[in-house]
């Protein structure tokens, strides 16, 4: 059982070290990619569509929704980024149905990449919504004696992001690993499925507290840094 997919080394020259963390993480990417290019090449305006397309364009409208529901009115500004988060970790936990794979997800490598991806996001999106004067004043709320706060605020939720998904990830590989040691083969098949479900469940998460974040920096005249959710 391995702790983490960085602990699977693929190649490896000196220092320089080609681990499975790596190779998932661009296999999904790549995965992704294509799937993307390949559903879309022929889309319909049509009442008759194919099944490709049905199934995507539910997709969208649920996360669209979803983030149109957390609070952010223009919802099409923000799906390409928050939808390919969700999607990244969500395809990561089903890919985990493969003999031999192992989700990046449960690298902490991957996780804080994930979460700086928010990190960086969120001033970005606060600024163009806000101007840079009008974000950088919301740290300022409701008084100057706030600042150092709001700042530890930033950088605290960016690092709960990063632990929690990878806790939560790597903790139910660990589980399984342990009962398939010491159980018959059927049990760990229940617990596979149920891993299915608790990575859906995180990437769900993952995507609506980034939503959350961003939907708090873009609140025009208003908008304060999200204290940290723990």
């Amino acid at each position: 059982m391995h702790m983490s997919p960085d602990e699977i080394i693929f190649w490896q020259l000196g220092f320089i070290k080609l681990n499975a963390t790596i190779v998932y993480t661009w296999g999904l990417m790549l995965l992704l990619s294509v799937s993307s290019i390949w559903i879309t090449r022929k889309l319909s305006g049509e009442i008759e569509r194919s099944r490709w397309q049905n199934l995507l364009e539910i997709i969208v409208t649920a996360i669209t929704q979803q983030i149109e529901d957390v609070g952010l009115h223009h919802p099409k500004k923000y799906i390409g980024f928050l939808g390919t988060l969700f999607l990244f970790v969500a395809i990561a936990s089903l890919c985990t149905i493969l003999p031999g794979y192992e989700a990046p997800t449960g690298s902490l490598s991957t996780t804080a990449a994930l979460a700086l991806c928010v990190f960086v996001a969120v001033p970005l999106f606060g600024i163009q919504e806000q101007g840079l004067a009008g974000y950088l004043k919301s740290y300022l709320s409701p008084t100057i004696i706030m600042l150092p706060f709001n700042l530890i605020s930033e950088v605290s939720r960016t690092l709960a992001l990063a632990v929690r998904l990878f806790g939560n990830m790597m903790s139910g590989a660990m589980i399984m690993g342990i009962l398939l040691a010491i159980t018959p083969f059927v049990f760990p098949v229940v617990m596979t499925a149920l891993g299915l479900l608790t990575g859906m469940v995180q990437a769900y998460i993952f995507f609506i507290l980034a939503t959350v974040y961003i939907a708090a920096a873009t609140r025009t005249g208003k908008a304060q840094p999200l204290q940290s959710q723990h």
